[in-house]
């Protein structure tokens, strides 16, 4: 799935950038630095200093999935919104990184994963010297939440089919299936920004959610209308925000993956509920490596 070889890789320098979080509307700093091979994908939250502030990303971090993925530490130092970065991350097969972050929530930036994509394209990409570690699906695993559902399944590469349906006639029923590879990423999926319903903000906002959304960072519907005034980026760009989320969501397993991941209505909570599935079954994946001299589950 990655550029290069089957190997770790990390950042050469750091990539720094601010914005306004999604849903605390606070503004935050972030700062992604280079890793050693083994590191994996560890959050810092810098703002707190008076305990563990450190959180390594992992399917059991996760604590909360409802409009975004948040996890956190043993500490209970939490950290929100992290599916986007984490969906650049592992479609750009960066595997070891640090992320500096001084508050409680990632920046949403414009609310795709392309401004992550060139903050990593210009720190540019190192490979590392240990095989990468792919998870292989051997047997199917389903989860189901109402008239949500989300599977995965034996597949010899990482693809996705995705569909989504919606009353609103401006998005309606919508599918996508694709090989889930960087050129993909880059060209089809990447670009495509979070939505939401003007009629739910208000509620959102009462919840303490959504505090930093905007036409920015959002494409928002009302009455059956797009308000964004450049409209839509791209085709079927809801349903690719959809795969985007759930590409970022299922690399908390720390690994890309060797299968092949269909949701239909999934959000975040049904993919956590996915990841931690596969989790439980441990006879339904291993971990392998693909680089030729040393290809094996390990």
């Amino acid at each position: 799935m990655p550029r290069h070889d089957h190997h770790e890789q990390t950042i050469i320098a750091p990539a720094i950038c601010a914005g306004v979080g999604v849903h605390t509307g606070q503004r935050v700093r972030l700062a992604i630095r280079p890793a050693p091979t083994g590191t994996g994908i560890v959050f810092v939250r810098t703002d707190i200093s008076d305990r563990d502030n450190r959180i390594l990303v992992s399917g059991d971090a996760v604590v909360d999935a409802r409009l975004n993925t948040m996890i956190e530490n043993a500490a209970g130092v939490r950290l929100s919104t992290i599916e986007h970065l984490m969906a650049a991350f592992c479609a750009l097969g960066v595997s070891n990184a640090i992320v500096e972050v001084d508050g409680p929530e990632l920046p949403i930036l414009d609310g795709s994963a392309l401004p992550f994509v060139q903050l990593l394209d210009r720190a540019g990409f190192r490979r590392q010297p240990t095989p990468l570690r792919y998870i292989e699906i051997l047997e199917p695993i389903h989860v189901t939440d109402g008239d949500k559902h989300a599977a995965l399944l034996p597949c010899d590469r990482y693809e996705m089919r995705f569909e989504i349906d919606f009353d609103a006639a401006v998005i309606g029923n919508q599918v996508i299936d694709f090989v889930v590879d960087e050129d993909t990423f880059r060209r089809e999926i990447m670009a495509a920004r979070t939505f939401g319903f003007a009629h739910e903000v208000q509620a959102l906002r009462q919840a303490g959610l959504a505090r930093g959304g905007s036409l920015e960072n959002a494409v928002v519907i009302d009455q059956g209308a797009i308000l964004n005034p450049g409209g839509l980026r791209m085709e079927r760009e809801f349903v690719r925000h959809k795969a985007l989320d759930a590409i970022g969501d299922l690399y908390v397993l720390g690994a890309p993956l060797l299968g092949r991941y269909e949701g239909y209505k999934a959000g975040h909570a049904v993919n956590n509920l996915l990841v931690r599935a596969l989790l439980a079954a441990p006879h339904a994946w291993r971990v392998v490596t693909r680089v030729p001299e040393l290809a094996q589950a390990v």
